[in-house]
């Protein structure tokens, strides 16, 4: 299945790519040197035999997902530059240039739904092999590495009482129109002006009559709650239809500010969780945690990627390292010597704990492990740039599998865009080998 589309029959005139395209180019060279078999195994297991459409080609769909996250591009905008760039399209796997899309935009999504977190860490896996065979990363370089966690946040607006007791106001009558519920009243017009109203109050410290008017929104949403409740009581098909809704909507009428334990902080993401991290500029943010894990040396490549995981539960950074030093090894097939972490570690669960060394540590600190100490905050760019430039900042995909598949799109982006520019270094000084050469013969 990951054998390239020959289509050339259809159409004898047709350009190859590979006479338009320079063959030098590094994501010509980037293709060369991924193993599309291995992804290809591992993607079509995934796929069942059987009447319909046959599926898409994996090294297609395993192309696509890379140029996404290499790129940062929506999956419209990928869809686009696919069509005007040949690179793109060899990358893919195709052999002659094509003018159409092989392949619907929804296919994105439901390949990732299809594939889960357990079969996209191959790509992740296959960005470390590349960069271990081309010399980008070395075998000790797998063996000491830096743990931290990050805020993944999810694309929802900023949860407020006053905005989320609306948003579930209008989504019930909504619901209810389409299934042709009879309501009492909608009270869509004044949920409406309350909302505005509650935002005007506070703005200007006029907290008495926001809370009054909160009080009104509350009130309302528990009135339609009710009477939807009434007007489908025995109904089984109206009662599952409307019961997720009607549950999110409880939950939101009766949370209260300062409450303990799990909250609704989005109707259509009820899986956020609002997260402190101690900063002046975002001192919450709401999404689910992210452990990442990188080389605490200096890889001739790059800081790499080693490990990418979602955390639901907002768990304590401590409890998360042995799990996640399992997974880690598990990846690579290397054994973790050392492992650097930041004072939001200590009290960590990790079995060996001579093995970890927290920033702030006097004891069995030796020359070597100071060095290495230093270089622990190399972690917080390669985080940055996994946000800005690779996906991670905002994440558009459904559900907690979304927030799991997001995490690890967005690092194996990351890992392939060092590889592209490590291909760029070699090639550059490749040529510069060879102008010296030249030169070299010329006056001798």
């Amino acid at each position: 299945m990951s054998q390239p589309r020959d289509d050339r029959q259809d159409d004898l005139f047709r350009p190859v790519l590979e006479e338009i395209i320079n063959l030098r180019h590094p994501l010509v060279r980037l293709a060369g040197e991924i193993d599309w078999d291995f992804l290809a195994g591992r993607f079509s297991s995934v796929c069942r035999v059987g009447p319909g459409q046959p599926p898409l080609p994996t090294r297609l769909v395993a192309g696509l997902f890379i140029l996404k996250h290499m790129h940062n591009l929506s999956d419209e905008a990928l869809c686009e530059r696919w069509v005007e760039n040949p690179y793109f399209q060899y990358f893919c796997g195709e052999v002659v240039f094509r003018h159409e899309l092989p392949f619907d935009r929804s296919s994105l999504t439901r390949w990732r739904q299809r594939l889960g977190e357990e079969q996209i860490i191959a790509l992740l896996q296959e960005s470390l092999s590349v960069a271990h065979r081309t010399g980008a990363i070395d075998t000790k370089d797998l063996e000491r590495v830096a743990i931290d966690t990050t805020v993944q946040e999810k694309a929802i607006a900023h949860p407020t009482d006053a905005r989320l007791t609306h948003r579930a106001i209008e989504k019930l009558v909504e619901l209810a129109k389409r299934e042709g519920v009879a309501l009492r009243q909608s009270y869509l017009r004044l949920a409406k002006r309350a909302a505005i109203m509650v935002g005007r109050y506070t703005h200007a410290h006029q907290f008495k009559r926001a809370r009054r008017e909160l009080k009104f929104l509350r009130t309302r949403l528990g009135r339609i709650i009710r009477d939807i409740r009434r007007k489908i009581e025995g109904n089984t098909a109206l009662e599952d239809r409307f019961g997720p809704l009607l549950d999110l909507a409880l939950r939101v009428r009766h949370q209260q500010q300062r409450q303990r334990g799990p909250k609704v902080y989005s109707l259509h993401a009820p899986e956020v969780e609002c997260i402190g991290r101690g900063k002046a500029r975002a001192p919450y943010e709401f999404g689910c945690k992210v452990s990442i894990a990188t080389p605490v040396t200096a890889p001739k490549g790059g800081q790499f990627v080693l490990h990418a995981k979602a955390l639901h539960g907002n768990p304590y950074d401590g409890h998360t390292l042995g799990p996640v030093i399992a997974n880690l090894e598990k990846l690579t097939g290397v054994t973790v010597r050392r492992i650097h972490g930041d004072k939001g570690y200590r009290g960590h669960n990790y079995p060996n704990r001579f093995k970890v060394w927290i920033s702030g540590q006097v004891r069995r600190v030796t020359k070597a492990i100071r060095r290495e100490m230093r270089r622990r905050a190399a972690i917080e760019p390669v985080i940055g740039h996994l946000k800005e430039d690779h996906r991670m900042g905002r994440n558009y995909l459904t559900g907690r599998h979304g927030d799991r598949i997001n995490a690890v799109l967005a690092a194996a982006g990351y890992n392939f865009s060092l590889l592209l520019r490590w291909f760029e270094e070699l090639l550059r000084v490749l040529s510069l080998i060879l102008c010296h050469a030249l030169l070299a013969a010329r006056f001798t």
